[in-house]
């Protein structure tokens, strides 16, 4: 990777276009914008001749939108990363940078630290990508899908006091949004979803420990209120964890959360 990451910026709208690629701090970031265009047949037939590692461009654009853009990008250039900007925090959009291989979207109006936060992460993804080797047409031979979920999922388990959608998006360095609807998308369940799954497998597990009081699973599960962990538990397996503890080890009713 060169000393500074090569970049180009695509937006229809003049002001933005401009505003994005003179007043933003790239060269502080170690980007450096090698190129602006207002469509994204431009772009494209830029690409063909000069080097580029990063992609910031709007998808509503006549004729050649943002999505067509990605989606050769995706084909004929993958090691380009791609970063979506819109006015729209529409789902189809979502569903379709996923299918090309976009994983960061970010809605207008635009701030500063959003800006900043990604294109640090893929700065950091490059040089990764630079000191290891990485080979982006490896990585989609591998299932670049799978790695995702599989990452996810372990963030979850490992994480079930703390994890939130944003905490799982910051550790696989997706939006809360993106992975809301790559999660969606590939594992057919919501996020939300699937965390309240796991959490209550887990309880049942916790649960056949005697020697927990109620009140600290709760906790160890990230229920602050314990009375929360108890109307999940109950509403999920129609039962309470008390009674759930009885039915499984034969305690007495007595016992105390």
């Amino acid at each position: 990777m060169p000393d500074h990451i090569k970049l180009i910026i695509v937006d229809d709208e003049k002001d933005i276009r401009l505003g994005l690629s003179n007043y933003f701090p790239w060269n502080e970031m170690g980007y450096e914008v090698i190129g602006s265009f207002d469509n994204g047949l431009s772009a494209l037939s830029f690409l063909e001749t000069n080097d580029c590692n990063v992609v910031l461009t709007d998808i509503k654009m006549k004729d050649f939108s943002g999505i067509d853009l990605a989606k050769e990008i995706h084909k004929r250039f993958p090691s380009i990363i791609v970063v979506f900007i819109s006015g729209y925090a529409d789902f189809e959009y979502a569903r379709k940078a996923i299918e090309y291989g976009v994983r960061f979207y970010i809605v207008k109006p635009t701030v500063y630290e959003e800006i900043h936060e990604i294109f640090m992460t893929i700065k950091e993804e490059l040089q990764n990508k630079k000191g290891k080797d990485f080979d982006y047409d490896m990585l989609e031979t591998l299932g670049y899908n799978e790695q995702i979920l599989f990452k996810v999922e372990k963030y979850i388990e490992d994480n079930l006091k703390v994890v939130s959608l944003e905490s799982a998006a910051k550790a696989v360095s997706l939006s809360p949004h993106y992975l809301s609807v790559f999660f969606k998308n590939n594992k057919g369940i919501k996020f939300i979803d699937y965390v309240r799954d796991v959490k209550m497998r887990k309880a049942k597990e916790l649960l056949q420990d005697s020697s927990l009081r109620i009140y600290e699973i709760s906790n160890l599960l990230g229920y602050l209120n314990s009375n929360n962990f108890t109307r999940v538990f109950t509403q999920y397996y129609g039962f309470s964890p008390r009674q759930y503890r009885m039915l499984s080890s034969g305690l007495n009713e007595g016992e105390d959360d």
